[in-house]
């Protein structure tokens, strides 16, 4: 009966980053693959949200008071207004926003540009709603974005770009020129764009997350989607919302109700108390973040990786390997659990290529992409010191880990 499933069905295979979680759960193994904390959350969130169970808040529900709050936060983050009756979407999780919002503008055929590397889900959504993923490269070491390539990617049937700042699995907060030129192309070429924003208040060095909406003309053209899993340590919570147009805004919501009907009730209600959450909370949490990254990256310099640039934003760096080592990715991934017993993610998970254009890539673009490794910083002090416990006892006379 296998035959039964659709064509979009019989590409999708599990996801590596999680089957990677499951490895480091049976060997007992380091966990710095996926993105998720593995330290408590917010002691006030988890009594609003027990709160809310008790007071029975566990049927079906639409808490309008999280859209009333999104709209005063953005106008007081970014100066835009927007109607919290009709332009915001409260979702499972920003993963069910995006989704329903390639459902909502969607159709066969219509091609969506992404920019690589890129976050694994982005593209099974587009596929799944019948479109054509488009990749254009940032250029490493610093993941900048080439004005030619963007220009190239545009065809006829271009409906959206997909814009992650601050960026998994990069790290880089887009420059304000940067989205200036992404906004001037949706302009030129009358495109909307999609932003993922769940890394918004983890931002490092001065900088400060800046959503593409705020560009002129581009308001009407942009759905923003966000959560709460990272910036409240929430994961499983599955809290998200859209906010965009009211036109988007109403299909998203309409496909949401049809698939899911609504997001948790009880975690809608702590979701509140999240939301208003002082502004001294979000300084502290940078703050933090930026001590694990800065922890982390010293040691992963330390047994010789390169540290071309420090991530602006988000909790992963993006390393690439030693000039003397020797293997792939994911030998090196392979190789790091076994021997070390610690879990990254290889940096091919999320690379990819345009088939019909890969005239374009010369074999060093190829081969850079079996050159870097994901690590996830959002984890406690234990665990970090526990990692680097297990990297110090692999090192080698010369510096370096004995598996290079």
């Amino acid at each position: 009966m296998e035959q039964k499933l659709s064509s979009v069905a019989k590409t999708l295979t599990s996801s590596p980053i999680q089957q990677l979680s499951y490895l480091a759960e049976r060997r007992n193994a380091v966990n710095l693959a996926e993105g998720f904390p593995d330290f408590p959350a917010p002691s006030y969130l988890k009594e609003a949200a027990i709160s809310a169970i008790r007071s029975d808040f566990n049927q079906y529900r639409h808490v309008q008071a999280i859209c009333d709050y999104l709209a005063y936060q953005l106008k007081q983050m970014h100066g835009l207004d927007v109607d919290p009756l009709t332009d915001i979407v409260v979702c499972c999780g920003q993963s069910e926003a995006f989704a329903a919002a390639m459902f909502a503008i969607i159709n066969q055929g219509d091609e969506v540009i992404l920019f690589d590397p890129s976050y694994e889900t982005y593209e099974t959504c587009i596929r799944l709603a019948g479109g054509v993923p488009v990749y254009v490269a940032l250029d490493p070491p610093y993941w900048s974005l080439d004005p030619n390539k963007l220009a190239k990617s545009f065809t006829a049937r271009t409906k959206a770009i997909v814009l992650n700042s601050p960026h998994n699995p990069t790290g880089k907060v887009f420059t304000k020129d940067e989205l200036e030129i992404i906004a001037g192309a949706c302009r030129t070429w009358d495109i909307l764009v999609v932003t993922d924003e769940v890394y918004e208040h983890i931002t490092f060095d001065g900088e400060r997350h800046t959503s593409v909406a705020t560009f002129p003309g581009m308001q009407k053209r942009t759905i923003i989607t966000s959560s709460l899993s990272k910036s409240f340590s929430v994961t499983g919570w599955r809290i998200g919302w859209a906010i965009c147009p009211a036109y988007f805004a109403s299909a998203i919501k309409n496909i949401h109700v049809k698939i899911t009907d609504s997001a948790p009730a009880p975690f809608q209600e702590a979701a509140l108390t999240a939301l208003r959450s002082s502004p001294e909370y979000f300084d502290a949490l940078r703050q933090a973040y930026k001590s694990k990254r800065d922890y982390l990256a010293q040691l992963l310099t330390k047994v010789g990786f390169q540290v071309s640039v420090m991530p602006k934003g988000s909790f992963f760096l993006f390393m690439e390997l030693p000039r003397t080592c020797t293997l792939s990715d994911v030998d090196f991934v392979e190789e790091l659990i076994k021997q070390a017993g610690v879990v990254a993610v290889p940096g091919c998970v999320f690379f990819h290529t345009n088939s019909s254009k890969l005239e374009d890539l010369s074999l060093t673009a190829i081969s850079y992409h079996r050159r870097y490794i994901r690590f996830a910083f959002c984890k406690s002090e234990e665990t970090l010191a526990a990692a680097s416990q297990k990297l110090t006892e692999l090192i080698d006379g010369s510096g370096g880990l004995k598996l290079f």
